[in-house]
C-alpha cells in the first residue's frame, strides 16, 4: 500500500513538472523586454564641433581629410547602420565674398545625401560670418551654428577669399583616399563627451542660432540632393525616405551604437521554448 501511494505521489509531481514545462513554451505577452532606444542620424555629426575642426584646415581638401580622420573622431555618421562610419565628401562652392562647403554622403544607390553646409560670407567690416546649417531632413528645421571672425583668425579664411580653384571631392562610395579606413561608430554618450571636449577648448566657438545670420551666402550645388536608402532615423524625412524606412526599419541599436539601453516594450507570444533576447 505504501509503495502504491509513493508511485501516485511521484506521478503527480511529474505531471506538474511536465505541465509547467509545456506552459513555458508560450510566453506571456505582459513580460517586459528591455531594448535600446533609438537616436537620430543627426547625433552622428555635431556641427558645433565641425565648426571648430574647420579652424585646423588650410583648404577644402584638408577639411575633408580632417572630417574623415578616425583620430579626430568627429564624424560618427552611420546612415546605413552597418556599424561603420560613413565617408563625408566635401564640395567647395561660391565666389568672391561668399563661399562655402557642402558635406555629403554617397550612399551607393546612385544618390547623395547632403548632410550640412558651411557658409562663409565676408562682411563690409572686413570680418567673416561663418554659418553651419544642418540639412533639414537630417537635423530638422532651423538647425544652425554661427560666429563672426576676423579674416586673420585662422588660416582657411585667407585661402578662401583669394583666387583659387574650388575643391570637388573625387571620391565615391567604395572608392576612398589612401588615408581613409572605415572605422566603427561609438556610443552616443562617448561621442557627446568627445565633441564637448573639442568645444570647451575654444575661446571663440560657434554657437547655436535659431535662424540664418549669414546675409548674401552662396547656394550649395548639392541643395536638394537626397538618398532614399537611409536606415538611421531622420528628423524630417522625405516621403521616399519614409517609404524606405517602413520597408527597412532602423535596427534597435545596442548601447555600443547610437543609442543607450533604457526603453521597455512588451514581448510577443512565441511557439519556441527559448527566452526573450534584448533588441539589436
Amino acid at each position: 500500500m505504501r509503495l502504491r501511494n509513493w508511485h501516485r505521489h511521484l506521478l503527480a509531481v511529474l505531471a506538474v513538472f511536465l505541465l509547467g514545462a509545456a506552459s513555458g513554451c508560450v510566453r506571456d505577452t505582459s513580460s517586459q523586454v528591455s531594448v535600446a532606444s533609438l537616436a537620430s542620424a543627426a547625433d552622428g555629426l555635431d556641427l558645433q564641433a565641425v565648426g571648430e575642426l574647420l579652424k585646423k584646415a588650410k583648404d577644402g581638401e584638408q577639411f575633408e581629410q580632417l572630417l574623415n580622420d578616425a583620430d579626430e573622431g568627429l564624424n560618427n555618421l552611420d546612415l546605413d547602420e552597418d556599424g561603420n562610419v560613413e565617408f563625408i565628401k566635401v564640395t567647395e562652392y561660391g565666389e568672391g565674398d561668399a563661399t562655402g562647403f557642402s558635406l555629403t554622403v554617397d550612399m551607393g544607390d546612385g544618390e547623395e545625401q547632403e548632410i550640412a553646409t558651411v557658409d562663409l560670407v565676408k562682411t563690409t567690416e572686413g570680418e567673416v560670418d561663418v554659418e553651419l546649417q544642418g540639412n533639414p531632413q537630417v537635423y530638422g528645421p532651423n538647425h544652425y551654428y554661427s560666429h563672426r571672425y576676423g579674416v586673420g583668425d585662422y588660416l582657411l579664411l585667407g585661402y578662401l577669399f583669394r583666387p583659387h580653384g574650388l575643391y570637388y571631392s573625387p571620391y565615391r562610395h567604395g572608392f576612398y583616399p589612401g588615408f581613409y579606413r572605415p572605422y566603427p561608430v561609438v556610443g552616443v554618450s562617448t561621442y557627446r563627451t568627445r565633441t564637448a571636449s573639442v568645444a570647451s577648448r575654444s575661446t571663440a566657438r560657434v554657437s547655436r542660432a535659431s535662424g540664418s545670420t549669414a546675409a548674401g551666402k552662396a547656394t550649395s550645388p548639392n541643395a536638394g540632393k537626397t538618398s532614399s536608402s537611409i536606415k538611421a532615423p531622420l528628423k524630417n524625412p522625405t516621403q521616399s525616405q519614409k517609404a524606405f524606412q517602413a520597408r527597412n526599419p532602423s535596427k534597435q541599436v545596442r548601447s555600443g551604437g547610437f543609442g543607450s539601453k533604457r526603453t521597455s516594450v512588451r514581448g510577443s507570444r512565441s511557439s519556441s521554448g527559448g527566452g526573450f533576447g534584448g533588441g539589436k
